[in-house]
């Protein structure tokens, strides 16, 4: 493998959405498993099946720290909001 045609799988794999990816990791996989490569073409896709699942991982791990972001900033809203609710409306 040439290191131009490395770079383009890089290229492609960077831009990829998570389903894209996600697809593209179970097609890697079942044809590993199929066993029906030569040695060569096992290793490319072995390490594009790598690639392809730290970008999922990635990817998720992101997702994750975003939906805890959303709920800590509801939850001191929510904190907020009872707050203005305990304090009588006439001082």
């Amino acid at each position: 493998m040439t290191s131009n045609s490395s770079d383009k799988s890089n290229l492609e794999i960077s831009g990829i959405t998570f389903e894209n990816a996600l697809e593209k990791l179970d097609e890697t996989v079942q044809s590993l498993e199929d066993g029906d490569l030569p040695l060569s073409e096992a290793l490319r896709l072995f390490e594009e099946g790598m690639k392809l699942a730290k970008v999922c991982s990635e990817t998720l791990a992101t997702a994750e720290l975003k939906i805890t972001h959303i709920q800590k900033s509801y939850d001191e809203q929510l904190q907020f909001e009872q707050n203005d609710l305990d304090e009588p409306l006439i001082q």
